[in-house]
C-alpha cells in the first residue's frame, strides 16, 4: 500500500445528540460544517485554525483531528513522516453541537483518503468503529458520518448505527449561548439510578420520536419529553433549562442539544424564533449527507457539495 500526496479535504456536520429521550442513542445531522484539508509532507505536523476554536486549539500533533488520523494509520499500516493540516471551524465548540465529534470523524476520514485503497480495506462500519471508541460514545459521531438521523449502540464487536431519512418537514433551529459546556460536567450530574416509570416513559418516547422525525412530525412536540437526563442537569445550565421550558410552553418541541448549553427546537416549518439576548440562533436544515472527504475535492467548495448517504452496522 501507498499514501496518496495529493491532498485530501472533508467536509463534516455539527449534530445534535439524544434529542430529547434518546438519551447516548439518537443523533441528527445539521446544515453547519467544519472543512479540513490534509496533506502529506515529508516534515512534522502543522495544523492550521481558523473560525470557531482559532488560537484555542492546538496546532501541532495533539491536535485531535490528527490523533484520529494517526490511529486510522495505525489501522492502515501506513505512516506519514509528516502532515499539514487545514481547519476551518463554524461549529461552535464545547457547545453540545458534536465539535469533537466532528474533529475525530474528519480524521478518520481524512486518513482514509489518504490511503490508497483505503476505502476498500475500511468501510463505513469501521470508521465508526473506530470514531466511537475515540469518542467515548455514538451518538455524535453516528450522524456525523452517515447523515440525517441514526440510531447508534455498542455491542461486542464495537459502535454500530443504523442511519434513518427525516421527513421533508423537519427544519430545526439552534440556540447557542455564550457560555460553554463540558460533557464530563453534565455526564456527572446524572444519577445512577432513576425510577422506573421515568425510564419507561422514555423507552415510549423514544420509539414515538423515532417515528415523529422520519414519518409524523406532527408527534413531535410529545415524543421530545424527556425524564432521564436534562432534568438532572438543569442546575448547571439554568438558562438553557429556563428556555427548554418557555418555548415547549409556546408548544414548541425544544430540547438541550447533546450535554448542553445549546437548545435544538425542532419544528415542522411555518414557525420563527423571536431574538434573544446572549443567544445565537442559527436557523438549519438536517445534513443528508454526513462526513465527505476525498482526495479529488477542492478547498472551499464543499459547502453545498452533496452525495448519496452511506450507512454502517
Amino acid at each position: 500500500m501507498a499514501l496518496q500526496f495529493t491532498p485530501a479535504t472533508v467536509r463534516v456536520p455539527a449534530t445534535s445528540a439524544n434529542l430529547g429521550p434518546g438519551f447516548d442513542a439518537l443523533g441528527l445531522a445539521l446544515s453547519l460544517h467544519d472543512e479540513v484539508e490534509a496533506r502529506v509532507t515529508g516534515g512534522r505536523v502543522t495544523v492550521e485554525v481558523s473560525g470557531e476554536g482559532a488560537g484555542d486549539l492546538p496546532t501541532d500533533g495533539s491536535h485531535l483531528v490528527v490523533r484520529a488520523m494517526t490511529r486510522v494509520f495505525d489501522e492502515l499500516g501506513e505512516h506519514p513522516a509528516g502532515l499539514a493540516l487545514r481547519c476551518r471551524n463554524r461549529i461552535p465548540q464545547a457547545r453540545g453541537l458534536g465539535s469533537s465529534s466532528a474533529a475525530i470523524v474528519a480524521g478518520v476520514s481524512l486518513a482514509r483518503a489518504l490511503v490508497t485503497g483505503g476505502a476498500e480495506r475500511l468501510d463505513d462500519a469501521g470508521l465508526l468503529r473506530i470514531a466511537a471508541e475515540l469518542e467515548g460514545h455514538p451518538d455524535n459521531v453516528a450522524p456525523c458520518l452517515l447523515g440525517g438521523m441514526t440510531i447508534a449502540w455498542t455491542e461486542a464487536s464495537g459502535a454500530a448505527a443504523v442511519r434513518l431519512e427525516p421527513a421533508d418537514l423537519i427544519r430545526p433551529f439552534v440556540y447557542v449561548p455564550q457560555e460553554r459546556g463540558l460533557t464530563e460536567v453534565a455526564r456527572a450530574a446524572l444519577p445512577a439510578t432513576v425510577p422506573h416509570a421515568d425510564a419507561a416513559l422514555n423507552a415510549g418516547r423514544a420509539a414515538l420520536l423515532v417515528h415523529a422525525i422520519t414519518v409524523d412530525p406532527s408527534h413531535l412536540f410529545v415524543a421530545t419529553e424527556d425524564r432521564l437526563h436534562q432534568g438532572y442537569r438543569a442546575p448547571s445550565m439554568p438558562g438553557s433549562a429556563e428556555l427548554v421550558a418557555s418555548l415547549r410552553a409556546e408548544g414548541v418541541a425544544a430540547v438541550i442539544s447533546g450535554a448542553g448549553p445549546s437548545v435544538l427546537a425542532l419544528t415542522c416549518g411555518g414557525w420563527a424564533p423571536s431574538p434573544l439576548p446572549g443567544w445565537r440562533v442559527l436557523p438549519l436544515d438536517v445534513d443528508l449527507v454526513g462526513a465527505l472527504a476525498g482526495v479529488d475535492l477542492e478547498w472551499g467548495t464543499l459547502e453545498h457539495a452533496d452525495r448519496d448517504p452511506v450507512a454502517a452496522g
